[in-house]
C-alpha cells in the first residue's frame, strides 16, 4: 500500500485564494488498490460562478471503489471523492445565494442549470459541464476534470445550482447525518419516490449496503407495511434490522422463499429497490422460481433479474446503483415486455433537481418549523456510519472497505473543524 504525506499545513482561516497556502491533504488514485494521501495545489475561483468549501466531513462511497479497484479507464492522479460537507471560503463575483462562512453540503453532480439540458430538467446530462460527454460530478472517471471532495478544499462550479446552505455549525450533532445528503441519502430516498412507495406498501431491499439501507430507510419514513432487505454480511442486516426492517439472510435459504413464506398471503412484494451489493448465489433460486410459474425466460446472470422476478406484474423495479458496462441489464431487459412489469434506472435525484429533495431531507433532519414526512420525526441517516477517520488513514479504509471487511458500511473523512 502506497502512503505518502508530503507535509503538514494549518488550512483553516485563510481569508483569500490569495493568501492561502500553495498546498492541500487530499486523497489520490494511483493505480489499482492504490491511493495514497499527498500534497496537491490548492482550489482557486477559476470562473464568477465557482465557490471554495472547506471540508469538515467528506465520505468514501461504493463506486469509489470501482477506480479504486481498477474497473475504470481512469488515470492515477486523480483526486477522489463526491461527498462533500463544509464551509464556503470564498465565492466568486457571479454567486449571489452563499456567502463565506456558510455551512454547505455539495451535491456529488455537477450541473450548469441554464443548458438545455437543465432546463429540460435533466441536470445528469448537463451539456456544460463535461467536455468529453453529457453530465459531471466530482472525483470520478469520465464525469469531467473535477478534483474530488476527498481532500481539505474543493472548487464548487456553479455554486449557486450545486451547493444547499445548511443550519448549525460544523461538528455539531447533525453533521454526521447532513453528510449523507451529498449522496447515499437522497439517492436511496429518490429510489422510493421512482417506486412511487406509500403507505401500507411491501418492499423488497437487494443488497444492505449504504443505498441500500438508506432505500429501506426511506421506504420506512414513508410508511411501507413490510421492508424486507436481503444480504449475506451479518453486520448489515443488524443494521436493517435496527432501523426496523425484516433482514434475509439469502445464504440461509431461498431470499424469494423466505420473503414469499413472510408475506404469507401475498406472495410477492410491490416494489423491490436494490442497494449497490452485488448479491452472488442468488440467480438459481430464481430460475426455479421463473420455472415453477411457468416463465420461458432466458435469464442472464444479473442481480436485477432477481428482483423483476419478486414483483407483481406492473410494479416497478429500480435500479439504483451505478453499474460500469451495460451487459448487467440484459437479462432484466430480455424478458420484462412479456411479464409487464416496470424498469426504471436512475440515481440522485439531485440528477433532476440538486436543490428541492436535498432540501426537503434537510428539513427531514432537522425539521424546526417544517413537518417531515411522518410528522416531526428526524430522521438519522448516519446509522449507517461505522467508521470516522483521518485523511490520512483513508489508504487503509480504502482497502478494509474494498474487502468488505467486518464492520466496514460506512466511513467518512473527518477534517478540522
Amino acid at each position: 500500500m502506497l502512503l505518502c504525506i508530503c507535509r503538514e499545513g494549518e488550512k483553516a482561516g485563510r481569508e483569500t485564494s490569495q493568501d492561502w497556502g500553495d498546498f492541500m491533504k487530499a486523497v489520490v488514485y494511483r493505480g489499482p488498490n492504490q491511493v495514497s494521501v499527498e500534497e496537491v495545489e490548492d482550489p482557486k475561483i477559476e470562473h464568477p460562478a465557482d465557490a471554495i468549501i472547506r471540508l469538515t466531513s467528506s465520505g468514501i462511497c461504493g463506486s469509489d471503489l470501482h477506480m479504486y479497484e481498477g474497473r475504470t479507464v481512469e488515470k492515477p492522479g486523480k483526486v477522489l471523492g463526491h461527498e462533500p460537507l463544509g464551509v464556503i471560503e470564498e465565492v466568486g463575483d457571479a454567486v449571489t445565494s452563499f456567502k463565506k462562512g456558510d455551512r454547505v453540503v455539495v451535491t456529488f453532480n455537477i450541473a450548469c442549470g441554464h443548458c438545455l439540458n437543465c432546463i429540460r430538467g435533466f441536470t445528469s446530462a448537463c451539456l456544460t459541464v463535461n467536455p468529453e460527454s453529457a453530465g459531471g460530478a466530482f472525483g470520478y472517471a469520465k464525469m469531467g476534470p473535477y478534483r474530488g471532495a476527498q481532500a481539505e478544499f474543493l472548487r464548487v462550479p456553479f455554486a449557486d445550482l450545486n451547493c444547499t446552505k445548511l443550519p448549525g455549525s460544523p461538528g455539531d450533532k447533525w453533521e454526521d447525518d447532513f453528510i449523507m445528503l451529498s449522496d447515499v441519502f437522497p439517492t436511496g430516498f429518490f429510489a422510493t419516490q421512482l417506486a412511487m412507495v406509500m403507505p401500507g406498501f411491501p418492499v423488497a431491499v437487494f443488497g444492505a449496503g449504504p443505498v441500500g439501507l438508506l432505500s429501506a430507510y426511506s421506504a420506512i419514513l414513508q410508511g411501507a407495511a413490510q421492508v424486507f432487505v436481503v444480504d449475506y454480511i451479518p453486520e448489515r442486516l443488524k443494521l436493517a434490522k435496527s432501523i426496523g426492517a425484516i433482514p434475509v439472510d439469502f445464504t440461509l435459504s431461498d431470499p424469494v422463499a423466505m420473503i414469499e413464506a413472510l408475506r404469507s398471503q401475498h406472495s410477492r412484494v410491490d416494489t423491490v429497490l436494490p442497494g449497490e451489493e452485488k448479491l452472488q448465489g442468488i440467480m438459481s433460486s430464481i430460475e426455479n422460481l421463473a420455472k415453477s410459474i411457468g416463465a420461458n425466460l432466458e435469464l442472464a446472470r444479473s442481480d436485477p433479474v432477481t428482483m423483476i422476478q419478486m414483483l407483481r406484474a406492473g410494479n416497478p423495479a429500480i435500479v439504483q446503483s451505478l453499474i460500469p458496462g451495460e451487459e448487467k441489464m440484459k437479462g432484466v431487459m430480455s424478458g420484462i415486455d412479456a411479464v409487464g412489469y416496470q424498469a426504471r434506472d436512475r440515481q440522485d435525484p439531485s440528477r433532476e433537481n440538486p436543490t428541492q429533495v436535498i432540501s426537503d431531507l434537510v428539513r427531514l433532519i432537522n425539521p424546526t418549523g417544517h413537518l417531515g414526512v411522518i410528522g416531526v420525526y428526524v430522521a438519522k441517516p448516519s446509522f449507517i456510519v461505522s467508521h470516522k477517520i483521518s485523511i490520512e488513514e483513508a489508504p487503509d479504509a480504502y482497502r478494509e472497505f474494498a474487502k468488505r471487511s467486518e464492520g466496514f458500511t460506512k466511513v467518512t473523512i473527518q477534517f478540522e473543524k
